[in-house]
């Protein structure tokens, strides 16, 4: 899923959507054909060069993501997710503890020493 288009790639099917889009989730699930068994977000806001206002922007489609993968991932599923240090809110870091059996983060080799940016890794849906 994504707001632009997207370059075919076999094996794989995009759909150009806004996942705070209401509709989409039912698409999506549609599509899936059943509770997927991981939900991988890499999304980010456009950055504006302001560090607060660009971890808020993220984090809040961060939360977009975690809410559709606590609402569909099957148990024992997988929720990733992109963020920058310090722009996760407690009640979602929560409510990813309370909803998956281990949460962590997780900084890339590929990622710039100096960027902010971590991904959060759900494992083990709880039914």
């Amino acid at each position: 899923v994504d707001l632009l288009p997207i370059d075919p790639l076999t094996g794989a099917t995009f759909f150009q959507l806004d996942l705070l889009d209401a509709a989409t989730p039912a698409i999506l699930m549609d599509a899936l054909g059943g509770a997927p068994d991981i939900v991988l977000s890499d999304m980010a806001a456009n950055t504006t060069g302001h560090a607060r206002t660009d971890q808020i922007r993220t984090g809040a489609l961060a939360d977009a993501a975690a809410d559709f993968a606590l609402d569909h991932i099957a148990p024992g599923g997988v929720f990733v997710t992109k963020a920058f240090q310090g722009g996760l809110d407690n009640e979602l870091l929560t409510r990813l503890k309370q909803g998956f059996a281990t949460v962590k983060h997780a900084k890339p080799k590929a990622s710039r020493a100096e960027s902010s940016e971590v991904y959060v890794v759900a494992m083990g849906r709880k039914s």
